[in-house]
């Protein structure tokens, strides 16, 4: 029986009809063609308080981040889509990432990112698609050992790219989005194999 990687795929959006959410779904059908078993997460349902040492000292890890935590364990690879808020990336995707990273008992340190790989991507009204927010992104994984994919997309105008049922209308930026999720699900076979 051959290896299907295990993807977790989530937006750094919670707004219901954000162009993230629509993105990283392009993406996990071009992962799910390829082989890969994706679960898609909505960082909406796994709510999460804003990071604050006292809490966790008193408290521990919260439930929405101890279930995000434990979903992104139990994964191999990473879609991520990123919005760009003020030329870096969303509060609720940093916000998650510094949740996720607090180190529990018995675990290895970073124990949820080391020696993950992602691939990633980002939406945005603006012209540039989001692509400073990129750059922010790629290196915050970098510095908690995951191993992003070069290749990288940002959809400008992102309030006119889609069409009505979620697919882009460039039939080239479709390719391209489908390609990151089949080339993370490519990587992740050779890898694990």
């Amino acid at each position: 029986m051959s290896y299907a990687p295990k993807i977790l795929a989530f937006a750094g959006s919670t707004r219901t009809d954000s162009f993230n959410k629509k993105l990283v779904k392009v993406a996990i059908a071009g992962a799910q063609s390829a082989g890969a078993d994706v679960k898609f997460i909505d960082l909406r349902d796994v709510s999460m308080p804003l990071y604050d040492g006292d809490l966790e000292a008193d408290q521990g890890i919260p439930p929405g981040a101890r279930q995000f935590k434990d979903l992104l364990l139990a994964h191999d690879g990473l879609l991520i889509s990123s919005p760009e808020y003020n030329s870096s990336i969303s509060g609720v995707l940093k916000n998650a990432i510094d949740w996720a990273s607090r180190p529990v008992e018995g675990e290895p340190p970073l124990a949820c990112f080391a020696g993950k790989v992602a691939a990633i991507m980002s939406a945005s009204p603006g012209a540039l698609g989001g692509l400073r927010g990129l750059v922010h992104l790629r290196a915050i994984l970098g510095n908690i050992k995951v191993l992003v994919l070069p290749d990288q997309l940002a959809v400008g105008k992102a309030h006119e790219a889609f069409n009505p049922d979620g697919s882009l209308k460039d039939l080239n930026q479709q390719a391209s989005i489908e390609n990151l999720g089949a080339n993370l699900a490519v990587t992740l076979t050779k890898l694990k194999s």
